[in-house]
């Protein structure tokens, strides 16, 4: 079986809610314009998957409605057949959205007898095999949403998302769950809601050292249903001081960390369900897992993967919360302590990428790929002094890892739940001073990533996240 789901921009959305529930009382329509994402194998459930990706909102004009009231929306056909045309020339797929009132999230008897004649004028005007995605927007904000295959069946979405600084989930049955014991705390203080929206998420934590395992042992600890694990290292004894999960025995065996942080997930016995990568993140053999995510945590020290999850998110519409710790001593003995900063930064569309903030460059990124893909060549730069070379060790305490994968965790349900009133795009915590701040950053003009919204939303295209 293929499952299907949706995610949209939040502008996309405010266009949708600006044209839909102007405040009449009576029905409206709009086309949505979806990039399609194939998943061939989602790794947790081992179902191919399709993701549809919102790329344009085209509202029903006035002129073409036929009929608008409380309960019924009909138009002519001809915008429908425009959309089509145009869906056809950029290999999109059409979705239409209508409004219901609140509390009143159900397709109706109307909506499917009239729908099968749109899904066959899409299948006439387009090709076989072109579905048609039908939605609902309710006046009290829910989305339900199904995708026809052919006039005589149909499926309802297994989820759709809202991805923005508030990350909204929308899926058949939710708020009826009921909330297991090991989190009946939790629900207390978040509503047990929020408990099902986690179990329902599959989120990635890319990069299992310090840092990264300890954001995976909180996943499981908040009631998250899926994890993914990448990293392609192995533990070794300097680890074995922050490496959440760590043994000497898995030391002394150079155990995969992926497999040391998916073995402590599965012994807390929370019912978590957990897939490993033993690779770089930007392996092809990691692409149908990470394209599942509806959330990532960026926990690498490499710039060409920072720099690849900042692509990934927006070409997916897959929000990623890039971690980062920078400790500066001197010479001295003991070492003065000269900064202790830690970073949580949020990548979606809409938001300053990790080159125009400084964080990411280019040039290093260029070498770590050196080293990855040409090792001897790398190493014949390096002796010739062409590339920097690995240096020291970066100085790491396992307490400001650790809170630092807090940080980031917090934010996750801050975007879920919005305890906070506000989400946060860029935070440093300067461990050392006791202080925070939100530094801000503006695209670079002309940057192809934050200053263009070509990229947003894309989906799959040809080479991978348009990297040469």
């Amino acid at each position: 079986m293929t499952t299907c789901s949706a995610t949209f921009q939040p502008k996309h959305l405010e266009q949708l809610r600006g044209h839909l529930l102007p405040g009449d009382g009576c029905e409206h329509a709009a086309y949505v314009l979806l990039n399609e994402v194939s998943i061939r194998f989602e790794p947790w459930d081992r179902q191919a998957h399709r993701k549809f990706l919102s790329a344009e909102v085209i509202p029903v004009a006035d002129e073409h409605v036929l009929e608008s009231t409380p309960n019924i929306i009909s138009w002519t056909t001809t915008s429908h057949m425009a959309a089509l045309k145009r869906a056809e020339a950029s290999n999109q797929r059409v979705a239409i959205v209508h409004n219901h009132g609140a509390g009143y999230p159900f397709f109706s008897r109307q909506d499917d007898e009239n729908e099968p004649h749109l899904v066959q004028m899409a299948i006439n005007r387009n090709g076989p095999g072109t579905p048609l995605l039908s939605f609902i927007l309710t006046a009290d904000g829910v989305l339900t949403g199904r995708i026809w295959l052919s006039p005589k069946y149909q499926q309802p979405l297994r989820m759709i998302r809202v991805i923005g600084d508030r990350l909204e989930f929308h899926y058949p049955g939710r708020g009826e769950g009921q909330t297991r014991p090991a989190f009946h705390r939790q629900a207390l203080t978040f509503g047990k809601t929020l408990n099902q929206d986690l179990a329902q998420l599959r989120v990635g934590v890319i990069g299992c050292g310090g840092t990264g395992s300890a954001v995976a042992m909180l996943l499981p600890r908040l009631g998250i249903g899926n994890v993914l694990l990448i990293d392609n290292d192995i533990v070794d004894a300097t680890n074995l001081n922050r490496l959440h999960g760590a043994r000497q025995a898995d030391a002394d065996a150079m155990r995969p960390k992926v497999e040391i942080v998916a073995r402590s997930i599965t012994e807390l016995g929370l019912g978590t369900r957990v897939v490993t990568k033993e690779a770089w993140v930007g392996d092809p053999e990691c692409r149908d897992a990470l394209r599942s995510c509806e959330l990532i945590f960026g926990c690498t020290d490499d710039n060409d993967g920072r720099m690849f999850l900042n692509r990934l998110a927006l070409f997916y519409l897959i929000p990623v919360i890039d971690l980062g710790l920078a400790i500066q001593v001197d010479d001295s003995e003991p070492p003065e302590l000269l900064a202790l900063d830690g970073r949580v930064t949020v990548l979606l569309p809409g938001t300053t990428c990790l080159s125009c903030r400084c964080i990411t460059d280019a040039a290093m990124a260029a070498e770590e790929v050196l080293r990855r893909e040409r090792p001897a060549e790398y190493e014949r730069r390096k002796a010739e002094a062409y590339v920097f070379g690995e240096g020291n060790p970066s100085p790491v305490v396992v307490t400001f890892t650790t809170e630092l994968a807090c940080m980031a965790a917090d934010e996750m349900l801050n975007r879920i739940n919005g305890f906070r009133r506000s989400a946060i795009k860029n935070i440093v915590r300067k461990f050392h001073l006791m202080e925070d701040f939100n530094p801000g950053a503006k695209p670079r003009p002309g940057c192809a990533l934050c200053d263009d919204a070509r990229y947003w939303g894309r989906g799959d295209v040809e080479p991978f996240l348009d990297r040469s």
